[in-house]
């Protein structure tokens, strides 16, 4: 029956090949349809409001790699003898180059000072002083960026070492360290070795006083448990005109120190305007970079001259935020970690942050004053934010407009500086945008510009205010008051609401304000002051975004 159909050898071959190429275009288009289907199931799985955590970051690496140039596909044919793995073939590093990178990741470490005295055997072994320079491969570090001093009476725990030579200071010359100690109103004796470029020997000085960073009414008041203190030491006269290069706690003059800190000393020619300060960021399964965009641009707009993030552990697309402000020089970010025996492991510091309030509230105190004696020297003015805290203006465009505009008013009042001018905090919740929905002149992802909608009333006078603080007049801050004064106290200048307010976006209320919660969200006004800002903050955060890939491919940057 086959006969008619292929009748001749040449014929037969020619029909036999007609149809394996039909075979093989219908082979070709199935897996093509199985692979549309493939694609648009991860698609709509990305989609998905429920998909899980694992699955986004996921998603997130594949729009990170896709930035970069790929190399070509090896093909699987091509025979493992010809194929060479693509590894870093960058130079070994010079041990110069692993100072410079050392001291980026612990600028506490006086890494290069120690690097140009490491032959110095006067430092190292016999000096005319009983104490010798430590070696830092011998000291002892603690959570990586932290270093220790372990006496009869506690433990300490040291994070920083500043110079201060500010005028006010009664006390003259002085090095400054922020740690913690697990002791309350520690009496142990303490001594300083401050170590100058071009001595041999350090000076010996007995510790000052230690600054408790804290009120004991507000809990937490127990012995073993780790304290903020800003540590003081008093440079002797004959190194008045002298800079520090580093010190080491110790509780005896002679002890060989286990601990040694770079003493920064910042002092530019000029100061610019305001710099803020952002606490140590623990947002790990909370992906706020959109906001976190809307936010550093609000407040750039603002007059910040520059933002100084400390950073616990985030998620991707914020650690993806910073690095991209941090690399145009509009921020700084600082990792930070829990001293002592506080746990470090990502979810579990997250956890321990949630339960242990009083515990978080200490810590946040130590990168509040890192921050202000880092910069003490470079800017007029340090504010203490959140990320979803705006001190807005409300007649002025900038914050320097407003600082000059009520600088005259506090003066009629008191002839003198202060040493912070306050805002008080009003709630811009969440929810009351809800009730009369979106604006659909604004896009949805500006969540500042969306929420529109605050309680008519502000919190009391002096309760959850932040303030422009004075940095020539403080000594220690806490999130919402200095606690520690030079000069006259610390004096503080309410801004009144008519001039200023700080607007506080939330989901809720703090706990304590639960009753007064209820009165906010019945009582609310719609409050357009931001949109002044509208048109400009929109068009910086969509470029950002779009910069940053958050559109996907199909959106590219404009730059």
């Amino acid at each position: 029956m086959l006969q008619p159909w292929c009748s001749g050898s040449a014929r037969c071959v020619r029909k036999a090949l007609f149809f394996v190429f039909i075979w093989g275009l219908i082979m070709i288009a199935a897996i093509q349809f199985r692979h549309m289907e493939t694609v648009q199931e991860n698609v709509a799985g990305s989609a998905s409001h429920g998909a899980s955590l694992s699955s986004g970051r996921f998603l997130l690496q594949q729009l990170i790699d896709s930035s970069y140039t790929r190399e070509p596909v090896v093909p699987v044919t091509q025979s493992p003898l010809e194929m060479e793995p693509l590894l870093d073939k960058t130079p070994s590093r010079t041990e110069d180059k692993l100072i410079e990178e050392i001291e980026t990741r612990l600028p506490s470490l006086p890494l290069a000072y120690w690097n140009r005295n490491k032959n110095n055997k006067a430092m190292h072994y016999k000096n005319e002083s009983c104490a010798k320079f430590p070696s830092i491969f011998d000291l002892e570090f603690n959570n990586i960026y932290w270093q220790s001093m372990h006496t009869s009476n506690g433990s300490f725990q040291l994070f920083g070492a500043f110079y201060d030579t500010r005028e006010l200071s009664k006390i003259g010359p002085a090095v400054r360290i922020v740690g913690m100690i697990n002791r309350i109103e520690p009496t142990v004796k303490s001594f300083c070795q401050i170590w100058y470029e071009g001595e041999k020997e350090p000076q010996l000085v007995e510790t000052f006083e230690y600054k408790y960073v804290w009120y004991s009414k507000w809990g937490n008041y127990k012995q073993g448990i780790y304290q903020p203190y800003i540590i003081t030491c008093r440079v002797p006269q004959s190194h008045h005109k002298q800079v520090p290069a580093s010190v080491s706690l110790v509780p005896k003059a002679c002890d060989t120190a286990t601990n040694n800190l770079r003493v920064i000393y910042n002092k530019p020619p000029e100061k610019k305007d305001f710099a803020v300060c952002v606490k140590g960021l623990d947002f790990l399964h909370e992906d706020l970079s959109v906001r976190l965009v809307e936010w550093i641009e609000m407040i750039t707009l603002l007059g910040a001259d520059k933002i100084f993030f400390y950073e616990l552990q985030v998620h991707p697309n914020i650690s993806k935020v910073l690095n991209y402000y941090e690399k145009l020089g509009k921020i700084h970010v600082t990792p930070l970690t829990l001293p002592g025996g506080q746990p470090n492991v990502p979810a579990f510091q997250h956890m321990y942050l949630t339960k242990k309030m009083n515990h978080k509230r200490q810590n946040e105190l130590i990168p509040y004053n890192d921050c202000l004696y880092k910069h003490m020297y470079e800017y007029e003015y340090i504010a203490l934010l959140d990320i979803d805290e705006v001190i807005m203006p409300v007649q002025d465009a900038t914050w320097r407009e407003l600082m000059d505009r009520i600088l005259p008013k506090s003066l009629k009042i008191r002839n003198e500086s202060r040493a912070s001018y306050n805002v008080r905090n009003v709630y811009f919740l969440d929810d009351l945008l809800h009730s009369h929905g979106w604006f659909k002149d604004v896009p949805r992802y500006m969540h500042m510009l969306q929420h529109v909608y605050r309680a008519q009333n502000f919190t009391k006078p002096n309760q959850y205010v932040k303030c422009f603080h004075n940095p020539e007049r403080v000594v220690t801050l806490h999130n919402h008051f200095p606690l520690a004064c030079l000069g006259s106290g610390c004096t503080s200048y309410p801004i009144e609401t008519e001039d200023a307010q700080l607007q506080h976006y939330r989901a809720d209320c703090v706990k304590s304000l639960k009753k007064s919660c209820v009165e906010y969200r019945e009582n609310s006004v719609m409050d357009t002051t931001i949109w002044r800002y509208k048109n400009k903050l929109i068009d910086r955060v969509t470029r950002t975004l779009k910069t940053l890939g958050f559109f996907g491919p199909g959106y590219a940057s404009e730059r």
